[in-house]
């Protein structure tokens, strides 16, 4: 269970993981909290997640195309200090957002935003591709667990301490801090080990480099119909962008409660996923998918319906702990499926569907709240994510995935 943990260069990327999101996270949450707190507009919060998925989505096919010509690490370290810099910015920038010249302060914050999707679009396929070079076969189902359980863990951690710190230190040097945390995670970095680039991909033109890629993940009908399910349950089905405004408007709460409510999905997918380093679920990863939406589903609709911060609480750990399990499986997938001159390039179409679709599902949120309302717009992305999984569970018959 422990084994994988012996590897020095699977601990330090993980442990780089664990900084960067636990960076990203404080900014989300406390950006949040402090934008809706001024403007009452759940669509401006929709726009933050767009503003940094636009780039993502345009230049991570890009991404994954050079993770499989160029050395891994270096694009990793180009794109940490790119990170590092617009971290500097947003928190230069946050604490002018209650003074006068927000419009202004707004649109530094979302150029921001979009250089920091830019460089995790390239940096995100090659930080995956490493992190699968440096594991052996044998251990990929359980470094998939593990690398999930440190992910989730800055997602943990983040919102309760993020909270906080808000409230001991304020919104200015609480953002200082996650500057800092992007430049440790750089610094672990620098320790990994260099690879060489497959010869396989090295002389491929890029239109050609980006087929191979989607060829692969349409015709891997597992990997393919995985994604989709995971696509549609957080485009439609997350809840976590519109937690400010549940936490101010619904539950009558400050910025503590809405660090646990925010840390809470994290708290269930932790759980999980240190269970699933001993229970692995990619003995059977198409059924295990099939139960992962379907409960993310119900429990969404459960917290829609809510007015009670414990119950809220509980059905956001519960939406955390089925996501869990389906990341572990896709994560396994992911690593184990593509031929390492192709993961780059699959990775790269993964986040576009899947990472990418935090930030668009934050803004589609956004934009439903706006004019459904925020319960409404919550129980209607619930119904999507359980429809989406009666379907994909038709599908997989025909093609006999769970066989």
């Amino acid at each position: 269970m422990l084994q994988v943990l012996k590897n020095r260069a699977f601990l330090r990327i993980s442990v780089s993981s664990f900084m960067l999101t636990f960076a990203f996270m404080t900014q989300e949450v406390l950006l949040g909290y402090e934008l809706y707190r001024i403007t009452k507009d759940p669509l401006l919060l929709g726009l933050m997640g767009l503003a940094e998925a636009i780039p993502f989505m345009i230049l991570a096919l890009f991404g994954g195309h050079l993770a499989d010509r160029f050395p891994r690490k270096t694009m990793m370290l180009l794109m940490l200090l790119l990170i590092c810099a617009t971290s500097v910015v947003i928190a230069l920038i946050a604490p002018q957002l209650s003074g006068a010249n927000l419009t202004q302060a707004l649109w530094i914050i979302y150029s921001a935003m979009a250089l920091t999707g830019l460089a995790r679009g390239l940096y995100s396929p090659a930080a995956s591709s490493m992190r699968a070079q440096i594991i052996k076969p044998e251990e990929q189902a359980n470094a998939a667990a593990w690398s999930s359980t440190f992910w989730q863990s800055g997602m943990l951690s983040a919102p309760v301490l993020a909270g906080f710190s808000y409230g001991l230190l304020g919104l200015e040097d609480t953002l200082w801090i996650a500057a800092a945390l992007c430049v440790s995670s750089f610094l672990v970095t620098l320790m990994l080990p260099h690879f060489p680039v497959a010869l396989e991909s090295a002389q491929e033109k890029f239109f050609d480099s980006v087929r191979s890629g989607f060829q692969f993940v349409v015709n891997n009908k597992i990997l393919f119909y995985s994604i989709v399910l995971d696509l549609v349950a957080v485009l439609f089905g997350g809840v976590v962008a519109m937690l400010p405004a549940f936490a101010e408007d619904v539950l009558k709460v400050g910025p503590q409660e809405l660090g646990w409510l925010r840390t809470a999905p994290g708290l269930g997918a932790v759980l999980t996923m240190v269970l699933a380093a001993k229970y692995s679920p990619t003995l059977r990863p198409w059924r295990n998918m099939l139960i992962a939406v379907t409960g993310f589903g119900l429990a969404t609709l459960v917290f829609a319906l809510s007015s009670s911060v414990m119950l809220s609480f509980i059905a956001l750990a519960l939406t955390g702990a089925f996501d869990g399990i389906s990341v572990v499986v896709r994560q396994f997938l992911l690593q184990s499926v593509p031929p390492n001159h192709l993961r780059g390039r699959v990775l790269a179409v993964n986040s576009i569907f899947v990472s990418a679709s935090n930030e668009l599902g934050a803004f589609e949120s956004g934009v439903a709240a706006k004019f459904l309302g925020l319960k409404n717009s919550v129980l209607a992305g619930a119904s999507l994510t359980l429809l989406s999984a009666v379907w994909l569970y038709n599908r997989g018959k025909k093609h006999k995935l769970a066989e």
